[in-house]
């Protein structure tokens, strides 16, 4: 009997390191599925792509969908579901894995639930409480419609059990973005550093969320939020290509250095060898705490809660930038408590979970 094929969806660089891990413990475990890799498209260059790939140990996709970012939030979901929807009509898999919250992810969850098909979400049940934030709307309507519901975290999971989700469908498995930063620690740290920096001498900044970079006032009050506290010590700050368009011709403060988009390996080596991070990604969020490295989250809310409660994440505004790096300059570092389940064998309970459902599927088949 053949193998029933799973596809496992990426859209965006913050889904590869998701997909890795379940797809390096597929690859470790007993052949249970032929998992395939569709990219939908929405991050597609080299950098926020290419070199993530190679970093990561994945394979070229086996199935393009060629939706590329730019065109706004409901053309890319609606064209990206136009094309999943073909490509399932003419070979539907068995199961559809998405992860995280982007449109791509959303997009492929709808596509693929109303063709009838099994879908599966990977970091499910984060909720930032913020329903202006885009990635907040495509969290809950993908856990909406998923079948199966792999949350990071026992809280998280429980979250979506009390929300009414059933509780054979919610698995806490882990952290799959602490998976690939334990299984590429080690490259991360042989990366050289760039002319200037030395470990445990910078700040790392990343900064792409429209709330703080498409209003030009917020992000020039950022700017000068990062020249204050790069007075305390030298930033550097790879700049993502949406914040690179805002920033335009605009010259960062003294001491901060600007570094392009950065491949997985260069930026985990970047982050695993900083003072702190100064972020408002989710992903730094996790790998930072993971690694134990201090990071100041420059939002008024976050969907990864458990951070703050390790110690290792705290909320900070620009006008308390500069402040809350003076204070944590100030103090030796303290590692921040180990969460429960992010100890690098979220891939494996994910196979654990699939061999249970692809086994009930064949026995009702």
């Amino acid at each position: 009997m053949s193998l029933p094929v799973i596809h496992l969806v990426v859209a965006a660089r913050p889904n590869l390191p998701k997909i890795a891990a379940l797809w390096h413990a597929l690859a470790e475990a007993p052949p249970i599925c032929r998992p395939l890799i569709l990219h939908t498209g929405q991050h597609h260059d080299a950098a926020m792509f290419g070199q993530h790939l190679a970093d990561l140990d994945l394979p070229a996709p086996h199935i393009a969908l060629g939706v590329a970012a730019g065109a706004g939030h409901a053309a890319l979901t609606g064209q990206t579901m136009m094309a999943a929807e073909a490509v399932w009509r003419r070979d539907p898999p068995a199961l559809v894995v998405v992860a995280g919250d982007v449109d791509g992810t959303l997009a492929a969850a709808l596509a693929a639930r109303k063709l009838g098909l099994h879908v599966a979400h990977l970091e499910a049940g984060l909720r930032s409480g913020d329903r202006l934030m885009p990635e907040e709307v495509n969290r809950c309507a993908v856990d909406a419609v998923s079948d199966i519901l792999w949350a990071p975290d026992r809280a998280t999971a429980q979250r979506l059990v009390d929300a009414g989700h059933p509780r054979g469908a919610v698995r806490a498995v882990g952290n799959a973005m602490v998976d690939s930063i334990f299984r590429a620690r080690q490259r991360a740290l042989a990366q050289p550093l760039p002319a200037g920096l030395m470990l445990g001498g910078y700040g790392l900044v990343t900064l792409h969320r429209p709330s703080n970079v498409d209003d030009p006032a917020v992000l020039a009050a950022l700017l000068a939020a990062l020249g204050d506290a790069a007075r305390h010590i030298p930033l550097v700050w790879p700049v993502h290509p949406r914040t690179a368009q805002r920033l335009g011709d605009t010259p960062l403060p003294p001491g901060v250095m600007r570094l392009p988009p950065q491949g997985y390996l260069a930026f985990a080596g970047l982050l695993a060898q900083a003072r702190f991070t100064a972020t408002d990604s989710g992903g730094v969020q996790e790998e930072a705490t993971a690694l134990g490295i201090p990071c100041l989250t420059l939002r008024d809310t976050t969907e990864r809660p458990v951070t703050l409660e390790a110690g290792g994440n705290r909320l900070v505004t620009p006008a308390g930038l500069a402040a809350a790096v003076a204070a944590l300059l100030a103090t030796p570092a303290n590692p921040p408590q180990k969460i429960p389940l992010w100890d690098g064998r979220a891939g494996a309970r994910m196979v654990a979970h699939l061999r249970e459902v692809l086994g009930s599927m064949a026995m009702a088949a």
